[in-house]
């Protein structure tokens, strides 16, 4: 039976890869949240791995509080790299493949052009800075690890963007909403079947070790800015708020977001063979389920 360790159980990712797991009953998983597994423990991370023979580990753990991390960089960096470093050198010890998520902060600035995996890093603030030491670490410790870049993850489990509008909807005739960061949504729930996609694959021998190591982009398809991702939801939610367009330079941040940062999905479209949904249907299929 192939064994799953999933950390950061309780985030938005974790939950998703346990709504999932029920459609996948011959593998066994657990999941793991900071109550019962803490990952910047070294003894910690060691004895969950000498007693559980997992064949893969789902790193859902991550600090993501954007903004917060300018003013807590030593908390970003133990999360997303320390303990990154941690579970990565755990799964080679003990031969388990990692997976791992990043983010579309590690990328150069660019203008208009789709985001490649093999494009220019140069991640600005520590949490861009935290996540790239991490890609970093996992793929120095482990050669047998897969990173998973995405975007403006949501979906109806914890805090997000979607949440904050409807909440704001509700509160508000109009929201004020940056429409010049460019980029695309990614509903958790697509992320982790996608993992779970390549996995089944890997397990038939579609595709083997070669294929699965390295870096890749993953977000639902489509193009949008935040203010359209914002009337989308007041839109299909049948929310009544009216969406106002402001300049980023109207709404500062400690942290500087990207101006654009679309990933292109063709190397993971066409490695594993991925159907991704647009991001519209997408955001559908969430405000059914909330």
């Amino acid at each position: 039976m192939i064994r799953i360790l999933v950390t950061g159980a309780k985030g938005q990712l974790g939950q998703s890869f346990q709504q999932l797991s029920t459609a996948y009953p011959q593998w066994h998983f657990r999941f793991l949240d900071r109550a019962t597994l803490d990952i910047c423990d070294p003894k910690a991370v060691q004895h969950v791995f000498s007693e559980g023979n997992y064949n893969y580990c789902i790193n859902c753990a991550a600090y993501t509080a954007v903004d917060k991390a300018e003013s807590e960089p030593t908390a970003a960096f133990s999360i997303n790299r320390d303990a990154t470093a941690l579970l990565a050198a755990a799964c080679r010890k003990f031969n388990c493949f990692f997976i791992h998520f990043s983010t579309d902060y590690v990328y150069a600035p660019q203008a208009n052009v789709p985001l490649r995996e093999n494009g220019a890093v140069l991640p600005t603030g520590v949490y861009g800075n935290s996540k790239r030491a991490g890609e970093i670490h996992a793929l120095w410790h482990c050669p047998d690890t897969l990173i998973l870049r995405t975007s403006w993850v949501y979906s109806e489990f914890g805090n997000n963007f979607l949440k904050t509008m409807l909440r704001l909807a509700d509160q508000r005739e109009s929201v004020q909403v940056v429409y010049d960061q460019v980029g695309t949504p990614t509903y958790a729930p697509d992320l982790a079947a996608a993992v779970l996609h390549i996995l089944e694959g890997a397990e038939k021998g579609a595709f083997g070790k070669k294929e699965l190591r390295g870096i890749y982009n993953y977000s639902n398809e489509g193009v949008c800015s935040w203010f359209d991702f914002a009337h989308a939801i007041f839109d299909q939610s049948g929310k009544s708020c009216r969406t106002v367009p402001i300049r980023s330079a109207a709404f500062p941040t400690a942290a500087i977001r990207p101006p654009y940062s679309v990933l292109d999905k063709a190397k993971i479209r066409q490695t594993f063979g991925l159907e991704i949904p647009y991001w519209r249907e997408s955001l559908e299929n969430c405000l059914k389920k909330l």
